[in-house]
């Protein structure tokens, strides 16, 4: 599940069936918000749907909004987080490390990944908690940046192998299904510039067709 803009406080909310591809539900909505997440959630409830597993981003509140429900958050939304606090060039060495370690976030085992993890923090922990004094006389990080997005990686694991955890379901680790739908569909309404508000949503109610 996840959701796209096409031009502010119009949004499109969808809900997507990754094992056979069928879009089940979809809302128009001014923002994105947890609520209406679990709304629809129960709405496909019911209208008997069973709810194996889920997939979104990691927007706060809505990984433990499920309890009793498999969450896995997109992996992709994640790597998002950590460049925007990162860059995809960072200079200083730790975050160096820490990009190409995100970097192979969805390709790899959590194993791996949470001991890549705490080898980092071991080895930048010092770095990581330096601190100087402002002109206030406050002590301040010095890497704040760094810091959150460490921060940001080690408070979300829990929900980043949860494919792995339950294999068994073959939950994806991302939302592309759903990203690479919404790209299309930006894509067709681009050629239809012009459009009003009511004749936007019968183009995106048939192309989505939920």
């Amino acid at each position: 599940m996840d959701t796209t803009y096409f031009g502010r406080g119009f949004g499109v909310m969808l809900f997507k069936d990754a094992c056979s591809g069928v879009n089940l539900s979809k809302v128009y909505v001014k923002t994105e918000t947890n609520q209406n997440y679990a709304q629809g959630i129960e709405d496909l409830r019911q209208r008997g749907f069973v709810i194996r597993a889920i997939v979104c981003d990691g927007r706060r509140g809505l990984l433990q909004l499920f309890p009793g429900i498999p969450v896995q958050m997109c992996n992709f939304h994640q790597v998002a987080i950590v460049r925007r606090y990162l860059t995809k060039r960072p200079k200083m060495q730790a975050s160096k490390e820490l990009w190409a370690l995100t970097m192979i976030l969805a390709h790899t085992d959590k194993e791996s990944f949470e001991g890549g993890l705490a080898e980092w923090f071991a080895q930048w922990e010092t770095f990581l908690n330096e601190r100087r004094v402002d002109e206030n006389g406050k002590k301040r990080y010095v890497h704040k940046k760094l810091r959150s997005a460490y921060r940001s990686l080690k408070t979300n694991l829990p929900w980043l192998f949860t494919w792995y955890d339950y294999y068994e379901l073959y939950i994806p680790n991302t939302t592309n299904a759903i990203d690479g739908h919404f790209a299309n569909l930006k894509n067709k309404l681009r050629n239809h510039n012009g459009l009003s508000a009511k004749r936007r949503m019968k183009f995106i109610d048939e192309f989505l067709k939920a």
